[in-house]
């Protein structure tokens, strides 16, 4: 019998990257698995006919789980049934952008409520994997986000500021397990670590910046990048945090879809070659960039595609970033640095996608044809 695979959708707004069968991270790693010479019965979790249409149109073998991540019940059935859960946790909700203007007890705060509907998902999938029998464990593939990295910035509000601190997921996975607990991600990620055992047996992972476009049957459109791209074209020129210093890591699409893969693949055969447990933590960088200059490339790109009509670059401040985008002080103000190691180690992951620079140019064109901007609209507008 084929190894049965439930993937869990994490329900985000729609601005948001999903790791769900129809998000965008999820459905490119879907992609991926079913071009995969291996044979899976996969179900996927989904809130309603409409998201069930789209799995279905371009994989008709998945079975459809109707309900969401309150459906405590159903997640851990399926979770029981499933031999590997793949989940999704990257949501980043409307509150995100509070914590910039608060007290660190206000942080603290809300690293306690702001994912609530996660625990209750985390919770009830490691609740059926447990059920699994030690000689026959279930596996769990955990979405996080290099955002658990910026507690530090969040806890001094320095944004646009640059930071010397590199993580790395081989010698530094104790202490990237055991980050403060009002870190982004952090109260997840200790349901997922807490549940190993004989029983379950876990891995997060963990990705930077995204980029490029999925291949899955919804949502194509990544974050950062984009939002980047569709705040440059509003405003007219580009923007930045702060002093622009600020570092992030990075990772094409198609090579973070290589890494859930190579997990699955890993899980199917009994654990494989993968760390599995409390050193089951897997950056997915493969390379880094300064948000500043990626400011002054989007606004390049931009004003060569004649949607603005200057390349020049602004800084604001971080309420006027959240208003244009309202977690846009987290994504490009705080620092993210880490190198992945485990997954080169280990599961022979060798990165081919165009670096972020080079995705620029497409991301803008892609923007300004969603928002309804053509060629030359700046001088148009101007007579």
């Amino acid at each position: 019998m084929a190894p049965s695979i439930f993937i869990v959708s994490s329900h985000t707004e729609e601005s948001t990257p999903s790791t769900g069968a129809t998000g965008y991270i999820g459905g490119d790693a879907l992609y991926q698995l079913m071009r995969s010479t291996k044979q899976y019965e996969v179900a996927a979790l989904v809130r309603n006919s409409e998201k069930g249409a789209q799995i279905a149109s371009q994989y008709p073998t998945i079975r459809l789980v109707y309900g969401d991540l309150d459906s405590a019940e159903a997640l851990e059935e399926e979770a029981r049934k499933a031999d590997i859960v793949l989940r999704g946790c990257l949501m980043i909700p409307k509150p995100y952008s509070t914590i910039f203007s608060t007290t660190l007890a206000d942080i603290y705060a809300f690293a306690d409520c702001a994912n609530a509907d996660h625990v209750v998902a985390a919770e009830a999938l490691t609740k059926g994997l447990n059920a699994h029998a030690s000689d026959r464990p279930g596996y769990i593939i955990h979405t996080s986000g290099t955002g658990i990295l910026q507690f530090a910035d969040i806890e001094r509000q320095t944004f646009g500021e640059a930071s010397e601190k590199i993580y790395n997921d081989w010698d530094d996975v104790n202490e990237v397990t055991s980050i403060p607990d009002f870190a982004p991600h952090r109260n997840v990620d200790k349901i997922i670590l807490a549940s190993g055992s004989s029983n379950v047996k876990l891995a997060i992972v963990c990705p930077p910046t995204i980029y490029g476009q999925g291949r899955g049957p919804g949502s194509q459109r990544s974050l950062q990048l984009p939002e980047l791209s569709r705040c440059t074209l509003e405003k007219g020129h580009g923007i930045q945090v702060g002093a622009g210093k600020t570092y992030w890591t990075n990772v094409h699409v198609h090579d973070l879809s290589e890494v859930f893969v190579a997990l699955v693949e890993a899980a199917a055969a009994g654990g494989g070659n993968a760390s599995w447990g409390a050193e089951g933590y897997y950056f997915t960088e493969n390379g880094e960039h300064v948000w500043g200059e990626i400011s002054k490339a989007v606004a390049s790109a931009a004003h060569k595609q004649g949607f603005i009509l200057s390349d020049k670059v602004e800084t604001h401040s971080n309420e006027e970033i959240n208003e244009m985008c309202h977690f846009g002080t987290a994504l490009w103000g705080a620092n993210s640095r880490c190198r992945a190691i485990r997954a080169r180690k280990l599961l022979g992951w060798s990165p081919k996608g165009k670096s972020i620079e080079e995705e620029i140019p497409d991301t803008m064109a892609s923007e300004a044809d969603l928002r309804g901007f053509v060629k030359h609209h700046a001088a148009k507008v101007m007579g």
